[in-house]
């Protein structure tokens, strides 16, 4: 019963390197289901205060001058500034960010960071020229209804995390909710909603993130208790997300502070108790080049290890989560190529094949929430952050958001290609197949009983900012309109998979009763 699987000997053609894989999508059975927000994205604290954010690989000469810009002294604690550049306030009102950020909804906005943990909400709609003492950034009223009405205009559900440096602390060190209640009241006031909260913006590192000095897992664990109690208390509706952990399972630990100062999630959790909603945690399979050279190369991206690096990340969290938290939704609220702003072909179509393979990974694995780092800022972004024109991921997103259901189908274990099926979004019946051949010299073949119509992405060049769909550059009209997807149909039969590309297959008369 379900899966119809086999491998068959291969042809004398261009696929007769690889077997072929025979599939039938209307006998695929049902695995598990997701949220209709999977697909999701950051916004940076520091992109909406404006502030000193990971700097370019290909830094413009006419960068802006940081002399009495807003929060321009602001960088992690410990942070090389050489790193990092000034940017001023994102405009979430430019048409062009909220037409492409609408394009992905419905999705999950999360506003946060580590800047956020140092920075002070203020009862004005003009920031403060200096943020108060014990904080580091000011957001102004103002900032935050443009977070606000960006939400609205994209219908995304805003996730964001809490000040948690000095400054939100009374004299003895004791986290204070008046920030918070601040925040979330204002949120209201205009009409806005925050769906769901972080305490703290990675834990794991809390030094990093601007913590009072000899802050431990019994200081965390005191306040994320009082935190949950402030969200129980007085915004119910509100998920409660934790712990946000990051640097435990992959290449980032290189970049921890020293190990007296880093703080074990199972250390956490013991302290923290179990009064999450949700399990959140982040994943990068390396340190950027920009901060640790040489942790990953482009020969690798396409490597079985780097791909499968973010089930490793949530195997060991999902146990942790199986211990003090069962049953809770595993959110993966922070993630791209790697951290510190991403190696320069994170902007490229060779990175385009672990998004995906991410998400179909993630997806059949039950987690709820991917949160891609980020929509626009620094070289991982989904946008280029000065024309916001879209690069190769943020096509690679749109596909998986108009072609990729909830639920999700199980295609079995096989070797040579990674193969994810979904129920076809809004069609009763129909299968949508994402299947990614990483081999960059061979083709590979899959075999369909029925016809299907085809989506490839492909590039001239992997390391290149352009990419194909079925052989047609992808770029936005001259209204910022979005190019039709236009499909293929390949009948029943052999289908060849290319070297190096990613083939969406829409099968609209599979006739799977579990997508009906």
């Amino acid at each position: 019963m379900g899966i119809v699987v086999a491998a068959l000997a291969g042809s004398q053609n261009a696929t007769a390197r690889a077997p072929t894989l025979s599939l039938d999508p209307s006998r695929l059975p049902r695995l598990g289901t997701i949220d209709e927000r999977f697909q999701s994205y950051n916004v940076e604290m520091v992109e909406v205060t404006g502030g000193r954010f990971w700097k370019p690989y290909r830094t413009s000469a006419s960068a802006p001058a940081t002399r009495g810009a807003d929060n321009a002294g602001n960088i992690p604690a410990g942070g090389n500034p050489d790193l990092f550049a000034y940017r001023e306030p994102i405009d979430l009102s430019n048409p062009r960010l909220r037409r492409l950020a609408a394009a992905l909804a419905p999705a999950y906005l999360r506003v946060s960071g580590t800047w956020a943990n140092s920075t002070y909400f203020a009862e004005s709609d003009e920031a403060p020229a200096t943020p108060p003492s014990g904080f580091s950034a000011v957001l102004s009223r103002k900032r935050w209804k443009d977070v606000i009405d960006f939400a609205r205009a994209a219908s995304a559900e805003i996730v964001t995390s809490m000040a948690t440096s000095p400054g939100a602390r009374d004299a003895t060190g004791l986290w204070r909710s008046d920030q918070a209640r601040r925040l979330f009241a204002y949120t209201k006031s205009v009409g806005g909603r925050i769906a769901a909260a972080e305490f703290m913006n990675e834990p794991t590192l809390a030094a990093m993130g601007g913590a009072p000095k000899g802050y431990d897992a019994a200081a965390y664990g005191r306040d994320f208790k009082a935190f949950a109690a402030f969200i129980r208390d007085s915004e119910p509706d509100v998920m409660v997300l934790g712990p946000g952990s990051i640097g435990e399972t992959a290449a980032p630990q290189s970049s921890r502070p020293s190990s007296s100062e880093f703080i074990s999630t199972r250390d956490l959790l013991a302290a923290s108790g179990s009064s999450i909603d949700a399990f959140s945690y982040h994943h990068y399979g390396a340190v950027s080049q920009r901060c640790s050279p040489g942790q990953t190369t482009p020969e690798a991206a396409l490597s079985e290890a780097w791909l499968a690096s973010t089930s490793q990340t949530l195997a060991f969290y999902r146990s942790l989560r199986d211990e003090f938290a069962p049953g809770k939704p595993m959110w993966l609220t922070e993630t791209a190529e790697a951290a510190c702003g991403g190696n320069p072909w994170a902007s490229t179509f060779l990175d385009t094949f672990r998004y995906l393979d991410q998400l179909g990974r993630l997806a059949r694995a039950g987690v709820q929430m991917v949160a891609h780092n980020t929509l626009a800022a620094s070289d991982y972004g989904l946008l280029d952050e000065k024309t916001l024109r879209p690069r190769p991921n943020y096509w690679a997103a749109l596909l998986w958001r108009r072609l990729m259901g909830t639920i999700v189908l199980d295609t079995g274990t096989h070797h040579g290609m990674h193969l994810y099926a979904h129920c076809r979004r809004g069609v009763r019946g129909a299968v949508t197949l994402l299947v990614i051949n990483t081999d960059r010299t061979n083709a590979a073949s899959l075999r369909l009983p029925v016809s299907s119509e085809r989506y490839t992405l492909s590039a001239d060049h992997l390391q290149g900012a352009e990419v194909k769909l079925n052989g047609a550059a992808l770029d936005l009209g001259p209204n910022d309109d979005l190019p039709p997807f236009a499909a293929m149909t390949s009948p029943p039969g052999s289908i060849e998979i290319g070297p190096a590309t990613i083939t969406f297959l829409n099968v609209e008369d599979a006739k799977n009763p579990a997508c009906n």
